[in-house]
């Protein structure tokens, strides 16, 4: 059991704020993912509730009990980094093992445990091979076999796939979302990745200069962005934002928007080409991207940075011609002058 709460969180390196008064609660075996841009604080966050980093202001408990002067090792949490941070001249059972023999954990034990962590992460073919005969992807499952063995009460991810190619990252998303599901445990993951966060996650929490900008499940980020950064973070290709103002004063008319609106967003694959010029606006193809089961349509807007369409592949359309667009209102978000969702 690992409920986790940060009350109003701080941390400062000298006179630079990095971690502006957190919020926030973890439910007890929720996968948490915190995602945001370079510098936004999500690892300084982790290495906080690890216990890697000392605490300037707030509260961190776990349970209701106060850990912001807690030894990391007497947390309960296990942290697995970007780096793997194996020991190179340990073979892969050492590996698993060192923290346990550390710990003066019986022999009887020791083997009970790597055996188990072993079968579930697929690893007995190699157990006595180096850190240096391994696959990226076969020593960030050593080290996460390391972490498991210390049986954690919640796990913490820094970054753990940003080393891998294309491919291994999908299949050891796939491998962390069964672990998940297998162990029971809380999970905090960090990634800058938002389709890392979309497909993990129970609960996002996205950050932005040290502060959360959203918390919410990936249905909620993706469909209710509170704010413009929320709304042009998640979600890929980014949203679509128009100034309500100008050239594209009329779409408020043409769409029948709220009066307070000043920005609104459409999504490139909410967009919809008319078959006639009585599209709410025009734009002028520039590139057609081919996906495989759609394509993505660049096109020029007078008056606007270029936009971005996503259409069925089988869509004709040629470069560099005229295209009229219409959105279906219930698909369009709508932001204040501050930035700020409108309900």
């Amino acid at each position: 059991m690992a409920k986790l709460q940060l009350k109003e969180l701080r941390k400062s390196y000298g006179t630079v704020d990095v971690i502006k008064g957190v919020d926030l609660t973890i439910e007890d075996g929720e996968f948490c993912v915190f995602v945001g841009p370079s510098g936004c604080g999500k690892s300084t966050l982790l290495r906080m509730i690890a216990g890697l980093e000392d605490i300037t202001g707030g509260t961190f408990e776990i349970n209701g009990s106060r850990m912001n002067d807690i030894a990391p090792a007497k947390r309960g949490v296990a942290l697995v980094f970007q780096s793997y941070a194996l020991y190179p001249h340990l073979s892969v059972y050492e590996n698993i093992a060192f923290g346990l023999k550390v710990r003066k954990t019986s022999a009887s034990e020791i083997k009970t445990r790597v055996g188990d962590a072993v079968t579930m992460l697929q690893l007995e073919k190699l157990t006595e091979r180096y850190p240096r005969e391994l696959s990226g992807g076969q020593r960030q499952r050593v080290a996460i076999g390391r972490a498991i063995v210390g049986q954690p009460q919640t796990f913490l991810f820094d970054e753990p796939l940003s080393n891998l190619d294309a491919e291994l990252r999908v299949h050891m998303r796939t491998q962390i979302s069964e672990l998940h599901q297998r162990l029971e445990r809380t999970m905090i993951y960090v990634t800058h990745d938002q389709v890392e966060a979309m497909t993990l996650a129970d609960k996002i929490v996205l950050l932005r200069d040290g502060r959360i900008e959203q918390v919410g499940s990936p249905h909620d980020l993706y469909e209710r962005p509170q704010n413009l950064f929320a709304a042009q973070f998640m979600g890929a290709p980014k949203m679509n934002i128009f100034t309500l103002t100008g050239a594209f004063e009329t779409l408020q008319e043409s769409l029948k928007l709220d009066r307070n609106a000043h920005y609104c967003g459409i999504r490139p694959g909410s967009f919809e080409i008319a078959q006639d010029e009585k599209g709410i606006f025009s734009a002028r193809v520039k590139l057609k991207e081919y996906l495989g089961n759609s394509c993505l349509i660049h096109a020029d807007v007078e008056g606007h940075d270029p936009i971005i369409l996503e259409q069925p592949v089988n869509t004709d359309i040629a470069k560099d011609s005229l295209i009229f667009l219409n959105a279906n209102p219930r698909h369009v978000h709508l932001f204040a002058s501050d930035g700020n969702r409108i309900q």
